[in-house]
């Protein structure tokens, strides 16, 4: 199995690069993620690699981070999930973004992705729910613990809802400024401090 390629890009397309090491041309399919980070071709590129092997193909899928490869393999385990759609997911959610999106269960942000309907979105969430605490979620990005529950979480969720932020960019903001506010967390302030914060 090859677990990474080093070498130089020598082209890179809309879902798919070619890596050249030593004079052999790797045929590698990524996210736009990972597309957009690699270097100008004739560049060298070092890219963690997941294998696939089947019977009428030998298939290298790419990855910038170990994380999005991780999210790969997890995204791949579940029944409808093939390789195309996990990296249609991985283009449009951050590995961070992705963990958030199913621990906060919002469906509206899976089904942005090409090839995931109501459905399959539905068995993401159902089967990741409690598979996702220990995934990496990529530089930076803190994943929340728990979904969402009532009360003030909740209705502030709403309303940044209906200004326009995402769910799975707005939960962890707005469970960290409930936590820091604990028992004295009014919607008004919860609201007018994650726009600040959102803002940013």
């Amino acid at each position: 199995m090859i677990a990474h390629l080093t070498g130089q890009v020598s082209q890179v397309e809309a879902d798919r690069c070619v890596v050249d090491v030593n004079g052999v041309g790797y045929l590698v399919q990524a996210s736009t993620r990972t597309l957009s980070v690699l270097p100008r071709p004739p560049e060298t590129v070092r890219v963690l690699i997941e294998t696939v092997v089947r019977e009428d193909a030998f298939l290298l899928y790419g990855f910038a981070e170990s994380a999005e490869r991780e999210w790969f393999r997890l995204l791949t385990t579940v029944q409808g999930v093939g390789a195309k759609v996990a990296l249609a997911i991985l283009s449009s959610l951050s590995s961070g973004e992705l963990g958030a999106v199913i621990a906060s269960a919002d469906k509206a942000s899976l089904t942005r992705a090409p090839g995931v309907g109501a459905r399959l979105a539905e068995r993401i969430l159902t089967e990741l729910r409690d598979k996702t605490g220990r995934m990496p979620t990529g530089p930076g990005i803190a994943m929340p613990v728990q979904a969402a529950g009532g009360g003030v979480e909740a209705d502030a969720l709403l309303a940044l809802a209906g200004l326009g932020f995402r769910r799975a960019e707005a939960h962890p903001v707005v469970a960290r400024i409930v936590a820091r506010l604990d028992d004295k967390a009014d919607l008004d302030v919860v609201i007018r401090e994650s726009l600040r914060e959102l803002a940013r």
